[in-house]
């Protein structure tokens, strides 16, 4: 009688049918945990940074805000913007490049004059002069600068950081400007309060926001000629308009005025 014979699967052989299985059944659970696994949040779109005046701790209170801002207190360069207030929102109304200082800008209520240093702040604007014309719309208080017209630097002297027209006495020309020997910077331009309601002897006089010369300015803030008369058209003294000097970031940020 012939032998019976039982067929087997080698150990190899089984071995790799398993694992074919094995591999055969992975898609399968990787596809059934991708479908356990929530799928991610749709990325919100990030929300738009609120207008310079409005991360202000002050804006003076009006509906008008001239914001002059450097990157460092070293940099002599800068941009200065002028906003408006309407329904409870700033609105940027124009801007221009700006220079500073050439000893760049310094905490207003420390500056020490003749440093050529930018005071930064918060300040009104009692009035704007010039050698030309009022730009058109112009409603800020306007004086035209004449042959005796200064303004006063003299530490000594009680008239200390104002206009005077003549010279007193007792302000000595070496220590004051006479406005008229500057045609270009003082062809427009506006009075800042730093240092003029209750004016500290020493601390400074004299801090315009004027018409760009060559170079940086012994403290003032100066913009190009076509800006400037813009800015004076623009202004309203109904609207109580401030002026705001500062840096981008540190103890002079704009943000802490």
């Amino acid at each position: 009688m012939p032998m019976t014979r039982t067929r087997t699967t080698p150990p190899s052989a089984a071995g790799t049918t398993a694992a074919a299985v094995r591999t055969a059944a992975l898609p399968a659970a990787a596809l059934l945990l991708a479908l356990c696994v929530p799928a991610p949040a749709a990325a919100r779109p990030a929300a738009p940074a609120l207008p310079l005046p409005a991360r202000m701790a002050d804006t003076g209170g009006g509906g008008q805000l001239i914001t002059a801002r450097a990157r460092t207190p070293r940099d002599t360069t800068g941009t200065v913007a002028w906003w408006e207030r309407r329904n409870g929102r700033w609105r940027r109304a124009g801007w221009a490049p700006a220079r500073f200082g050439a000893g760049g800008l310094t905490e207003g209520r420390t500056r020490v004059q003749g440093t050529s240093t930018t005071p930064t702040g918060l300040y009104d604007l009692p009035f704007a002069f010039g050698l030309a014309p009022a730009p058109p719309g112009t409603t800020v208080p306007y004086r035209r600068v004449g042959a005796n017209s200064w303004w006063c630097e003299d530490n000594a002297s009680t008239s200390y950081n104002r206009w005077v027209a003549p010279l007193p006495a007792d302000c000595a020309a070496a220590e004051s400007e006479h406005l008229a020997d500057y045609p270009t910077q003082y062809d427009q331009a506006l009075v800042t309060g730093f240092n003029y309601h209750r004016p500290v002897h020493g601390r400074g006089a004299g801090i315009f926001l004027h018409v760009q010369g060559k170079g940086a300015t012994a403290g003032c803030v100066s913009v190009p000629a076509g800006a400037m008369a813009r800015i004076l058209s623009w202004v309203r003294p109904s609207r109580h308009p401030h002026l705001a000097i500062g840096t981008a970031h540190g103890p002079t940020a704009l943000t802490r005025y």
